[in-house]
């Protein structure tokens, strides 16, 4: 692989001119089945013969993603044992009138049941609309790309403002932000989910066949995020919607059909320590991407 001459000169920090090397060989080396055992995805993977138990089920993990891991996969597993593992029925047995106690008590940071519970109903009405949720966000990428789908999928997912319709608990709406709004987030959530569906390689699902997995952007978590800085992907201190098209434009250079194939292991090397966020020989030194980072720029051992 040639080395890639980096375009955007407004960053303080860049990585090397061999980083598209030592992201590829972080990737190729990184111990996948360690991390996937700890990762949210691995709730929903054995819905995946099931695509829309799998939409579902995505969909919570995606939503309850708040928190360490640990956490997250606790509250998935609290949520399958209250409906019994049958997402497909706990979404179709939802109505204007039950919804609010479809899961009462359960609770994951500050999402409540009452919430999990009209996120079941507004996924009825989509199936009653829609065949799956990628035609949802198909609709939307055609009128404004990859914003554009987020965007489609977050309002559907809110559910309407006034009229008959049961209004949204308090709370709720905002667990769907859209990157078209005020604030720009950086919609980590609904970009992971959307990474789940769509990509065909390890770890993720591969179920939305009509979305190239070129137009993802990554999903820019707080480990994400820091890495990417301090690897010279952004320059921005905000994680936000603007940091999460730097991040994906830089990674894009080293891998235009995948780019956020490199997600898991950017996101697990924070989870797991393999980065300590500071500099320790100890476990930096056999680090592929440490001549790119910003904490030892110039440096060759500890200070």
């Amino acid at each position: 692989m040639a080395p890639v001459a980096w375009v955007d000169v407004t960053h303080a920090h860049r990585p090397t001119a061999e980083f598209p090397q030592h992201l590829e060989s972080l990737f190729r080396d990184f111990p996948f089945d360690r991390s996937l055992a700890q990762d949210p995805l691995s709730c929903v993977i054995p819905y995946a013969r099931d695509r829309r138990a799998a939409e579902v089920a995505g969909l919570l993990a995606a939503t309850l993603a708040v928190g360490n891991t640990t956490a997250i996969r606790r509250a998935f597993g609290d949520l399958e044992a209250r409906t019994g593992g049958d997402l497909n029925g706990f979404v179709d047995s939802r109505s204007d009138t039950n919804w609010a106690g479809a899961v009462p008590g359960f609770r994951h940071r500050w999402i409540r049941g009452d919430q999990i519970g009209y996120l079941g109903l507004r996924l009825k009405r989509i199936y009653e609309a829609h065949g799956s949720l990628e035609e949802l966000f198909l609709e939307g990428f055609e009128l404004g790309g990859f914003a554009g789908g987020l965007q489609r999928l977050s309002l559907e997912l809110r559910g309407p403002v006034g009229g008959k319709a049961p209004r949204a608990p308090p709370g709720y709406r905002a667990l769907f932000p859209h990157p078209l709004e005020q604030g720009q987030s950086a919609c980590k959530r609904m970009t992971l989910y959307v990474r789940w569906m769509v990509r065909r390689e390890r770890p993720d699902l591969g179920l939305w066949t009509k979305v190239d997995p070129s137009v993802l952007r990554i999903p820019l978590d707080q480990h994400t995020f820091w890495i990417a800085y301090h690897l010279g992907l952004t320059s921005r201190r905000t994680r936000g919607w603007r940091a999460v098209e730097d991040v994906t434009a830089a990674l894009r250079q080293v891998d235009p059909v995948d780019p956020v194939k490199f997600d898991f292991v950017l996101c697990h090397t924070g989870i797991s320590g393999d980065c300590p966020k500071e500099r320790d020989m100890t476990v930096c030194g056999p680090c592929v991407v440490r001549p790119d980072c910003l904490l030892w720029k110039g440096r060759r051992s500890a200070a």
